[in-house]
């Protein structure tokens, strides 16, 4: 191509793209690679003998990765993008149907498939495909007066549900069902139905603890924990919030947290806290307020879009984000029960980096200014 084309590529992006939450995402992203540094150089350096910059090396790569996904993701037409919403998620359903049999094990849960060069949590990436597939059959012409679609939506969400559960990975299930049920709401379903729903997951999890408590009495073990700490482990809630409270306002400076040294896994699952704890609750609040800005500027931007498909899906994608933002900010103020979930853009992790950059690529495509496109 030559150099006329790519300015005119980039002009085109740059005039439909909405400036502002591209940049709300590329402040997470840096602000990931920052506390990455932070978090993992001690973990890498004093605990494994490895180099201090090993994770943070991963982490880079992994970021590169994530910002390049991202931006083709977002320059892709959008009627090409919806065009190809099954294929990709059928490859990572397929994917996600593989851990049971060729996954690996990490500390008791088969989440992962090792691809040698990286171990690929799919659901990262099935996430925001499952999103918009959902949307796909809610929004169908051939369904628009039957409510066969809800049974279908179910169906599907049952079917990773169930893989889910098998794994065991009960904090993603819970953040899917959540929102499930924000775009079937959005959808116009009647209540009744939803409450139907919520009912027969209650009953589906509550028979799964009687009938296999062997497999899911982990589950039970985390409530108990979490309603009556004297009759269960509590340590790596209990120090996530004691190192929030210990970071105050505005944190006890650079490298001077313990708690990244003392819970293991405290880079990806407890995240918020380490940064509280350095950095000030100062801080950890204004990430938080950039992640519901995106939201609301995700959300707005629904009001100016007359295709159905993708309103729904905005909202669908925003309540994923914001959901599982929550949710681990939640489990580290102990406001929640233990549930391993990611920080989205913060947590390291090269499956929950990439599958975050999927959602911000979609999210950045749906929301682009359609009357600056050129022909």
């Amino acid at each position: 191509m030559s150099e006329n084309s790519y300015k005119f590529l980039f002009l085109n992006y740059w005039r439909t793209i909405d400036k502002k939450i591209l940049f709300c995402f590329l402040i997470l992203f840096f602000l990931g690679l920052f506390f990455s540094f932070s978090s993992t150089s001690p973990l890498a350096g004093e605990r494994l003998n490895k180099d201090y910059y090993f994770y943070f090396k991963k982490h880079l790569f992994f970021t590169f990765l994530a910002l390049i996904i991202m931006i083709i993701i977002s320059g892709i037409k959008t009627e090409l993008l919806i065009k190809y919403t099954l294929p990709l998620f059928i490859a990572s359903f397929i994917c996600l149907a593989l851990v049971p049999l060729i996954g690996v094990e990490v500390k008791g849960a088969k989440r992962w498939l090792d691809l040698h060069f990286f171990k690929l949590q799919p659901i990262e990436i099935l996430k925001p495909f499952f999103i918009l597939i959902t949307v796909k059959i809610l929004t169908l012409d051939s369904f628009k007066q039957s409510q066969i679609k809800y049974i279908l939506s179910f169906l599907l969400l049952s079917s990773v549900i169930i893989l889910l559960i098998d794994q065991p990975d009960l904090g993603q299930s819970i953040l899917l069902i959540g929102s499930w049920v924000t775009i079937i709401f959005i959808s116009g379903v009647n209540l009744l139905l939803i409450f139907s729903f919520f009912l027969l997951f209650l009953i589906s999890l509550s028979s799964l603890l009687i009938l296999f408590p062997e497999k899911f009495g982990y589950i039970s073990s985390r409530l108990i924990a979490f309603f009556d700490p004297s009759h269960g482990d509590k340590f790596q809630s209990s120090s996530a919030l004691d190192a929030i409270k210990l970071g105050g306002l505005t944190g006890q400076g650079m490298g001077e947290g313990i708690l990244k040294e003392s819970v293991p896994e405290a880079h990806t699952d407890y995240v918020i806290a380490v940064i509280s704890e350095e950095y000030g609750s100062l801080v950890t609040i204004l990430i938080l307020t950039i992640f519901l800005y995106i939201s609301f500027r995700i959300i707005k931007n629904c009001f100016n879009q007359d295709n159905q498909f993708l309103k729904i899906s905005l909202v669908g994608l925003a309540a994923l984000l914001i959901f599982q933002t929550f949710i681990h900010a939640g489990v580290n103020t102990n406001l929640l029960p233990t549930t391993g979930m990611t920080l989205p853009f913060l947590s390291y992790g090269g499956s929950s980096l990439i599958g975050s950059a999927v959602l911000a690529g979609l999210v950045l495509n749906y929301t682009k200014n359609k009357a600056y496109l050129y022909d």
